[in-house]
């Protein structure tokens, strides 16, 4: 059923690219529609929803960088980005503002394929309410290290790929500091992108990020999760 199948919304303005993903994506069951700057894909999410962006970092006028931070103010629709520049600095950034994975140019469409699949897996709403799953309590905050669900107050929050797997991490063996060695492979990121990650969960679960409760740093070593 057509109901059934994932929109992705595609933003690049290489004529040549759109195509091929378009076309890609489409033969692998997703709905696709492109968008060729930030201004066409503004008039685009006025008319249609989409469940992922598949974002170019470098369009002429308004950048995938700017697009993003103003997108995340009021959407929670999940963001891949892509760059042609590899510089962890600029993986850093799409992080910062609001990309969910981030892929190098040139790729694989089969890795772009298997990104994709892996967030639009994380964000679907889990089919058993009932089925049993592991819950971390952190005050006011709860994480489901199953389903990778954040509530606080009873809310759910919107969480990136590399929160919930840095989230999971720690959470697996909660009371032990981690190295941050050890957390920049479990996520896929540098030193630095961990960092981040830390200060926007503590953002998100603790009642003073200055002064975290939860979310520790463990001097000389690295984080380290510490449950009520």
């Amino acid at each position: 059923m057509e109901a059934d199948r994932a929109h992705i919304l595609v933003v690049d303005d290489d004529d040549r690219l759109r195509a091929l993903l378009s076309k890609y994506l489409s033969e692998n069951g997703y709905i696709v529609l492109t968008a060729s700057d930030a201004q066409d894909a503004r008039n685009t999410l006025t008319s249609f929803a989409f469940d992922l962006i598949v974002l170019d970092l470098m369009m002429p006028g308004e950048s995938g960088l700017e697009f993003a931070k103003t997108f995340r103010k009021s959407s929670n629709v999940p963001i891949l980005m892509l760059t042609a520049m590899a510089e962890s600095e600029d993986r850093i950034l799409g992080l910062e503002h609001g990309a969910d994975d981030y892929l190098t140019k040139p790729f694989e469409p089969r890795e772009l394929l298997l990104r994709i699949n892996a967030i639009l897996k994380r964000v679907a709403q889990p089919t058993d309410k009932h089925a049993a799953s592991k819950v971390v309590s952190l005050g006011r905050a709860s994480f489901d290290v199953e389903r990778g669900e954040l509530m606080v107050d009873g809310l759910a929050q919107r969480l990136t790929t590399v929160e919930v797997q840095l989230l999971r991490t720690l959470a697996t063996r909660p009371g032990e500091a981690y190295a941050r060695e050890d957390l920049m492979s479990a996520t896929d990121g540098g030193g630095r992108a961990v960092d981040v990650q830390v200060t926007r969960l503590r953002k998100k679960i603790e009642t003073d990020p200055k002064l975290p409760r939860y979310l520790q740093t463990v001097r000389g070593k690295g984080y380290v999760l510490v449950p009520d």
